[in-house]
């Protein structure tokens, strides 16, 4: 079955940097676009970045464009958020999920399968 899991989160002060992992398992990972999203508490989960099947696309929510980087590397089936220049605005859950899609979509009703999250918070 699809399995999503996540790592790399933790405490870290602002402007600090943390990298996030995705292991995939169970389906053609090449196949499928792949995004993060994160959720703060009391808000609406939101897309924060978004990667194409084959890594030739991606895409990002402005207030983390030149901070934050998504990479996949296919053969380990594996997909990397790096967060650069951490705000106390960027703490929240941060999840991986698995896009309906072969190209990057925005909306998480698009996304049919997701990890269990990873608490990443940013002390000013």
């Amino acid at each position: 079955q699809v399995q999503l899991v996540e790592s790399g989160g933790g405490l870290v002060q602002a402007g600090g940097s943390l990298r996030l992992s995705c292991a995939a398992s169970g389906y053609a990972f090449s196949t499928y676009a792949m995004g993060w999203f994160r959720q703060a508490p009391g808000k609406e989960r939101e897309f924060v970045a978004g990667i194409r099947g084959s890594g030739s696309n991606t895409y990002y929510v402005d207030s983390v464009k030149d901070r934050f980087a998504i990479s996949r590397n296919n053969a380990k089936n594996t997909v990397y958020l790096q967060m650069n220049s951490l705000k106390p605005e960027d703490t929240a859950v941060y999840y991986c999920a698995r896009s309906r899609r072969p190209y990057v979509v925005l909306t998480t009703t698009e996304y049919d399968y997701w990890g269990q999250g990873t608490q990443v918070t940013v002390s000013s």
